[in-house]
């Protein structure tokens, strides 16, 4: 066994370990406990509520106990900043711990439509993480490690994380600090303020996610490299044949289909009709169009490279010049035939 697989099986076992125990001790994280146990820490209290926090994230324990009894302990600011803070940090751990476990081993599995909404989800970046904080529906400790399984970045992820989770702290701990028993009624007013909350953030952010979905899927130049060495793909490119070939380049064995032929020429790319097609331009304005142009036609699983050949060579990728004539489609310039 490697020492990487070694770390990983430790990993699993304490983590597994610590669940067990969790479950099986779930009134040593009781309000009245917890309130017991911080009595007694002495100038130690913030830090220990913390760790607690960011333990219960971990083994699944549920947040809204903690930070009702941070609000009776530290008073509202106090008590919403410590939550959060343990609730970050706890998010953090549990991202980390998923991506140390399983990130690589989903990364080389993943495929068909799992593997679209994974790199949907890349693209989407810290908006993504945002949406999911803000809208409650989605389940908070299940979400930190199903995240860790994708490719966003850490710093983005731990920051929306801890921005878009500030307001629901704060709320929480007021309502521990006032007491839920004296004011039971306002309980209602916290969780329709927390619902009005989500409704805006699903307004915010979901027809921009199914658009995204439906009309092609944002990737970055890092991704269609990847597929291009792994994947049988048509690369399309919607500028005008002088564009494809002038000062930008185009990418190696890409397919010149200008956005305003595409029309009158669909029907070549009725082999990729359910997958394999990346459309770029020179930003990514034109081939985001031709991608709602093609889902109107019925084609799925498309691809939007963002930020087009600008990003792409700006990573210093290869490019080259092609013909000026159009390019037949079912003759794939790449070699493939998408059956």
């Amino acid at each position: 066994m490697t020492r990487a697989n070694a770390a990983r099986t430790a990993l699993l076992l304490a983590l597994a370990a610590g669940l067990v125990f969790a479950f099986g001790n779930r009134d040593l994280f009781s309000e009245q406990s917890l309130q017991g146990l911080m009595a007694a820490a002495g100038g130690w209290t913030p830090l220990i509520f913390v760790a607690l926090y960011a333990a219960a994230t971990v083994l699944f324990l549920p947040g809204s106990v903690l930070t009702l009894a941070a609000g009776a302990l530290f008073g509202v600011v106090a008590g919403g900043l410590y939550s959060l803070a343990g609730a970050t940090l706890g998010a953090v751990l549990a991202f980390l711990i998923a991506r140390h476990l399983a990130g690589d081993w989903v990364a080389k599995k993943a495929g068909g439509r799992l593997k679209q909404l994974i790199e949907g989800v890349e693209a989407e970046g810290w908006h993504f993480v945002a949406f999911v904080r803000l809208v409650p529906l989605f389940p908070f400790n299940v979400v930190n490690y199903a995240l860790g399984l994708t490719r966003i970045p850490l710093g983005a992820y731990t920051l929306a994380s801890a921005v878009c989770m500030l307001p629901g702290a704060l709320a929480y701990a007021w309502l521990g600090h006032a007491g839920r028993e004296v004011i039971a009624g306002d309980a209602h007013a916290i969780r329709n303020g927390m619902l009005a909350l989500a409704v805006a953030a699903a307004l915010m952010f979901l027809p921009r996610l199914v658009r995204q979905f439906k009309a092609g899927l944002m990737i970055t130049p890092e991704m269609l490299k990847a597929l291009q060495r792994e994947a049988n793909i048509a690369v399309v490119d919607v500028r005008e044949a002088k564009d494809f070939d002038g000062e930008t380049g185009h990418v190696p064995g890409a397919l010149n289909l200008p956005l305003g032929e595409l029309p009158a020429r669909v029907d070549e790319l009725a082999s990729w009709r359910k997958d394999g097609i990346v459309l770029i331009c020179r930003t990514q304005v034109r081939s985001g169009q031709a991608a709602r142009l093609l889902a109107k036609h019925g084609f799925s699983g498309l691809r939007v490279v963002r930020g087009g050949m600008l990003a792409w060579r700006e990573l210093g990728y290869p490019t080259e010049g092609g013909t000026t004539a159009a390019t037949p489609i079912a003759e794939n310039a790449l070699g493939h035939h998408h059956a």
